[in-house]
């Protein structure tokens, strides 16, 4: 059921799993139009975030996964340079999609929205997804071959 014209959504999105699919699924179930922002490299950087690709292959990787397992879904995926990119410019966006994890970023951006005189944005909170140990699953226990992409354990 669309809610939303226009949501936004960020994420580095560096091993694709469950909890990204989850708010990718949200992003497009209340939306029109989804506008994705994808961590670039100098921000992951900044962040202190160890990527195991680079934003390329990221970009190339969250496009497969859309195109196959949200088709005909309308998105932009815009390179973030910063923690809110478009979110925080665009006068379109109706609503923020964030996990529980991220959920104060919502309150950021409404600061940074009413500086600019925007329009404030629903946030959207979407549940962590826990792996079968209980734990949320994320692309750092991934890595560490901890859990896979569904969050079942190694």
């Amino acid at each position: 059921m669309t809610q939303y014209g226009t949501v936004a959504l960020g994420g580095t999105f560096d091993i694709i799993h469950k909890g990204h699919l989850a708010l990718l699924s949200k992003a497009f179930s209340i939306s029109s139009h989804a506008i994705i922002g994808l961590t670039g490299d100098e921000l992951a950087l900044k962040m202190k975030k160890k990527t195991t690709n680079d934003y390329s292959k990221r970009f190339e990787s969250l496009t497969n996964v859309i195109q196959k397992k949200f088709p005909n879904s309308s998105y932009s995926i815009r390179k973030l340079e910063n923690d809110f990119g478009p979110a925080a410019m665009e006068g379109n966006v109706d609503a923020l999609v964030v996990s529980e994890e991220t959920s104060n970023k919502g309150e950021i951006l409404n600061t940074i929205r009413k500086k600019r005189n925007l329009s404030q944005v629903e946030v959207v909170i979407v549940p962590m997804v826990l792996a079968e140990d209980g734990n949320r699953i994320s692309s750092t226990r991934i890595k560490n071959s901890e859990i896979d992409t569904d969050g079942k354990l190694s």
